[in-house]
């Protein structure tokens, strides 16, 4: 039972490390489109200030499925990632303060590794430049990314201190409670940061189509 328990967290990491690099793929051969630059230009049209504007009734006869060129920005598709892993980290390092499992102690290092490697780059690799706000929408973004950047350091404060439990200490119940309460913090703020960041899109209306965002080139202008 607990070699099916490693086997099943390892498949799962593999799996979640085998689709990050698909995420940042530029699309497949199987489409017969046109190349994807020249796909951009009839799909997205920058205005003066940066902000993205898609063509519906072009994008409407297109794949069902977007190539990955055509987002302004990865940051949505790379954040689900930390969500989960720290979330079911912080569960389950709260199960093992009971169990004590060095079973659980391989998924909890596993998840959280992986959980503060996407945080890292979701909030600084892939993290999207927003201009023109309002102030409203400014006040929403700050608070995203002030839960963001806890969400980063306290995931990489719970790796180190996971590791530090797994390998130094060895089952010590005290240093797994801490590591517990290092994990459900970043389990609150990476809520938190995804409860900003979904005010943001669906009531701000910052994203959908590329509103308000910078795209890499107009960015480095």
């Amino acid at each position: 039972m607990k070699k099916t328990i490693v086997h099943i967290s390892l498949t799962l990491s593999l799996l979640l490390l085998l689709s990050i690099p698909a995420a940042l793929a530029h699309g497949d051969d199987d489409h017969n489109k046109k190349d994807s630059t020249e796909q951009l230009e009839q799909v997205q049209e920058i205005d003066d200030h940066g902000v993205a504007d898609f063509d519906t009734e072009t994008r409407a006869k297109q794949s069902v499925k977007a190539d990955f060129d055509e987002f302004p920005n990865l940051h949505p598709l790379l954040v689900h990632f930390p969500i989960v892993l720290l979330l079911l980290a912080a569960l389950i390092s709260i199960a093992n303060i009971h169990f004590l499992k060095r079973d659980l102690d391989w998924i909890i290092t596993i998840f959280t590794g992986l959980g503060a490697l996407g945080a890292y780059a979701a909030g600084r690799w892939f993290h999207p430049h927003a201009h023109d706000l309002t102030e409203q929408m400014q006040a929403v973004l700050d608070q995203h990314d002030l839960y963001a950047d806890w969400t980063i350091w306290l995931s990489i404060t719970a790796f180190v201190l996971q590791l530090i439990s797994q390998f130094v200490l060895k089952q010590n119940r005290w240093a797994v409670i801490v590591v517990s309460l290092v994990l459900a913090g970043a389990a609150y703020s990476v809520s938190q940061a995804g409860h900003y960041g979904s005010q943001l899109v669906h009531i701000e209306g910052v994203g959908p189509k590329g509103k308000y965002l910078e795209t890499e080139e107009s960015h480095e202008h």
